[in-house]
């Protein structure tokens, strides 16, 4: 089974930074990005992006190199992003978000990183690179005395924009590395498709460290409108919401658990901030959705609600939903919806043979989305890229590992992670479809399930629950639960928890439960 994208034209050059620098000519003066009351126009963000970008090229640190960035959402950021890209180089974040112990372990996996861009609160949380750190704010004499105009650089879509960790909560961290044409093309469909202009301002919410923050970063540059940012390494919903009510907000990006606290202090307070927004974009777990399906469906709210699906091998989104058109009744798993632009859908056997309409498979991505590989990456999972032949023609593709189905609509339907399952009491099992269970039972308003050992070493499922009321009581959940799922599915324990804990990222933190 293979879903297909709509066919779109790239320019020859499908680069990202010569979107933002096409406005920056045509509208100069038009504000690029605000933060904590400073804003900088287009011409002011681009000139500054020149001059890195020139300290970058004349430190031999042009096309091909890999720059680390570890900053707190700032000016400055962007404009280390922006002049990276400029210089042909490919930057690569670094969370300071993070322990540094965990930023000691991504900075290991960097292969031939060239320099850091840090700043005075970040510095020391790098300071175990191998390579030299340096600080935008302490350049800005020699920077001021580089051409503001931009160096002439080749930039081909095949290059390498950037970088991100993805998994490695066990194990070695993977650095994937996306090529321009993909992350241009993300952003064009995100632009035609959902008809993103120069007043379609951002705010970002998630973590840098996350793929998703770098879409979310750029789009609302390439587009030619306004980006926010938030004075806060971490997620602050109070401060996030009074952004959204205090400026001019349309668009905002963000996983599926950030949706929930966002949408949770919009219900307490009574306020419409979320409501009147243009775009809501959120995936990057499984949606829960009875936790924003009542709130999406009150009188007045006009946001619209897209339901995303992809992978940081990928350049992030693949496929997309409005989720105005979800009936739970119908549907236990709201779908993700339909590809991207240039971006095709395959669902797989073991083989690699295509399975028939409505039969679970493997969900594989090709088309232009797909990334450049693993730059730190000399195992097994450098085979999750691969080949197969389509319509006589070879056709690059990356397994996902990810499971899933197509609908008789066409849409795509994620079911859960394959390597996810595992067998209790001799049984395959996903977590994720007991989570989906217990999200539909009166009184529980979110749940996770984990999987933990006996000390005799055999797995069992524990679920954690946040009571919409009261504490719930075990065997009335576990009764509860028999009604819908087999013996071998319910949880051997229940815990009552006030909130679920995230991640940097705003995903549910698994490891902290299982240490709980």
């Amino acid at each position: 089974m293979i879903l297909q994208g709509k066919r779109v034209a790239l320019p020859p050059a499908p680069v990202v930074h010569r979107q933002f620098e096409a406005h920056a000519r045509a509208t100069p003066d038009a504000v690029a990005v605000v933060r904590a009351g400073r804003q900088v126009t287009y011409a002011e963000l681009d000139a500054e992006a020149n001059r890195f970008a020139h300290y970058l090229v004349a430190r031999g640190h042009g096309r091909g190199a890999k720059v680390g960035l570890c900053l707190d959402y700032s000016i400055d950021l962007l404009v280390a992003i922006l002049g990276t890209l400029k210089a042909g180089a490919a930057y690569v974040p670094l969370d300071p978000a993070y322990p540094s112990a965990r930023l000691r372990l991504l900075l290991g996996q960097i292969p031939e990183l060239a320099l850091i861009v840090a700043s005075p609160a970040t510095a020391e949380l790098v300071g175990s690179a191998a390579v030299e750190v340096i600080d935008l704010a302490a350049l800005s004499g020699r920077l001021a005395a580089l051409p503001a105009t931009g160096p002439d650089v080749r930039v081909t879509g095949d290059d390498v924009c950037y970088a991100v960790f993805t998994s490695g909560s066990t194990g070695t961290p993977k650095l994937t590395a996306v090529r321009h044409e993909g992350w241009f093309n993300l952003m064009n469909w995100l632009r035609l498709e959902y008809g993103l202009h120069r007043g379609s301002h951002h705010l970002v919410v998630s973590a840098f460290g996350f793929d998703l923050s770098q879409r979310a970063l750029m789009t609302p540059l390439f587009c030619g409108a306004t980006q926010h940012l938030m004075a806060s390494r971490n997620f602050d919903a109070m401060l996030a919401y009074r952004i959204l009510t205090d400026h001019d907000i349309r668009v905002v990006h963000c996983a599926s658990s950030t949706l929930y606290l966002l949408v949770d202090w919009e219900r307490a307070r009574g306020g419409d901030a979320l409501a009147r927004l243009d775009y809501l974009l959120f995936g990057g777990e499984p949606l829960k959705p009875e936790r924003v399906t009542d709130w999406a469906r009150r009188e007045g709210n006009r946001c619209t609600l897209l339901h995303q699906y992809g992978v940081a091998e990928c350049t992030d989104v693949a496929t997309s939903y409005d989720l105005a058109a979800y009936r739970p009744g119908e549907q236990d798993v709201a779908p993700v919806g339909r590809p991207a632009y240039n971006t095709d859908i395959h669902l797989l056997d073991e083989q690699l043979h295509s399975v028939a309409a409505g039969e679970q498979g493997e969900i594989c991505i090709s088309g232009a989305g797909v990334g450049a590989g693993y730059l730190n990456g000399t195992g097994p999972e450098n085979a999750k890229f691969t080949t197969v032949v389509v319509d006589g023609a070879p056709r690059r593709l990356y397994r996902t590992g990810d499971r899933g189905y197509v609908t008789e609509a066409g849409e795509l339907v994620v079911l859960g992670r394959i390597d996810a399952q595992v067998k209790v009491r001799g049984m395959r099992i996903d977590p994720t479809d007991i989570e989906r269970a217990l999200g539909r039972l009166d009184g529980v308003r979110e749940a996770a399930v984990v999987i933990t050992y006996t000390d005799a070493g055999e797995a069992e499922l524990a679920a954690f629950l946040v009571p919409s009321q009261g504490d719930l009581a075990a065997d009335d959940v576990r009764a509860r639960l028999l009604e819908t799922l087999p013996r071998n599915m319910v949880p051997a324990r229940f815990t009552n928890i006030p909130r679920i804990p995230l991640s940097p990222h705003g995903k549910v933190d698994r490891a902290a439960l299982v240490e709980a």
